[in-house]
């Protein structure tokens, strides 16, 4: 195998506003590649609409910038066509969400072998600044003057409600954590979704501050490791308990707390309870959970697709279209 490096996948030059999430994102993409090593030429990237999507013209691989939302749709075709392509799908909360929500939800269904990425900043950017599925309730913007009236969608939710297999979540800011994640979704054979945590300066700045920098990421997040215990804090001082049926924040050496007591992660339990239950954390009585929380093996469909014709193809009479032709009667005509 060849050795790559992250120059091997760049390309163009970036075109979004300084200090935007999609720059710490891209760059992180390049190093996951080049450490994942899969040639440029056996990857393709799919895009919808929107500031992120722009992200396959940056890309030394196959790319295409689709149409609004429907970059999963897109994706899947082109996984089923050519399984041997890795294909990796990045969309934003607004592209992959509202339009795109229901190619989200059917693709973790199915289980395509897609490497989903959804760059979360609770607005749309491109389009000056609509609140998008995941802004909170009350959020003022540009078509919500006055705040808006809704429940968000948080991606967790969707992904497992949807039978989902992998999620992991990480900050754009957080290099080696991204880094992690996306290497992670890659081995995973299935579908993959990656929650990106990143900032918008222009119309939503600051709205991933809890975690945005490595100080506060110590304070108000918990990095979950398969088979290791649930610690977080600035110096691991505190970690999650199960209370009744939900889950309790504790500090070691408090009531008699040891590290004994604190749950150790499993994110390849089939159950997705307590993955679910951990993903849906947030401050501030409760850490923000990043890292891989769900990883469980499960059939894909392109495998199945790709099995399925072979098995059909063999109790066929023919194989092409001359053969196809000399199955029926045949006659001349002179």
């Amino acid at each position: 195998m060849c050795e790559y490096t992250a120059k091997d996948y760049k390309k163009g030059q970036p075109r979004w506003c300084p200090g935007c999430g999609d720059h710490f994102f891209l760059a992180s993409l390049h190093k996951a590649m080049a450490e994942i090593g899969v040639a440029p030429h056996s990857i393709a990237v799919i895009s919808g609409i929107g500031c992120s999507s722009r992200l396959p013209h940056y890309m030394n691989t196959y790319g295409m910038n689709t149409i609004h939302g429907r970059a999963a749709a897109i994706a899947t075709g082109c996984k089923v066509a050519n399984p041997q392509l890795a294909v990796w799908q990045v969309s934003g909360d607004g592209d992959g969400l509202a339009i795109g929500g229901n190619h989200f939800i059917h693709a973790n269904r199915r289980n395509i072998n897609l490497n989903m990425i959804l760059l979360n900043n609770r607005i749309y950017g491109l389009t000056k600044g609509q609140y998008s599925p995941t802004s909170p309730r009350g959020f003022v913007s540009k078509s919500s003057p006055y705040g808006t009236v809704e429940d968000p969608f948080r991606p967790a939710e969707l992904c497992f409600g949807a039978r989902g297999h992998f999620f992991a979540r990480a900050v754009a800011t957080d290099a080696a954590g991204t880094i992690d994640i996306l290497k992670a979704a890659y081995n995973h054979k299935g579908a993959s979704v990656c929650e990106i945590l990143q900032n918008c300066v222009i119309f939503n700045n600051g709205t991933h501050d809890m975690v945005a920098k490595k100080e506060d990421r110590a304070r108000n997040a918990i990095y979950l490791k398969h088979g290791e215990p649930m610690l977080f804090g600035e110096n691991n001082e505190y970690g999650l308990v199960q209370e009744g049926f939900g889950l309790k924040v504790v500090k070691l050496g408090e009531n008699g707390i040891t590290e004994k007591d604190i749950l150790v992660h499993n994110a390849h339990c089939e159950d997705n309870t307590l993955q679910l239950k951990l993903a849906l954390m947030e401050g501030p009585d409760f850490p923000i959970a990043l890292g891989v929380i769900r990883d469980v093996e499960a059939p894909t469909y392109d495998e199945a697709v790709e099995a399925q014709i072979a098995e059909v193809s063999a109790q066929k009479k023919y194989h092409n279209f001359e053969e196809l032709l000399m199955t029926n009667d045949t006659w001349e005509v002179k």
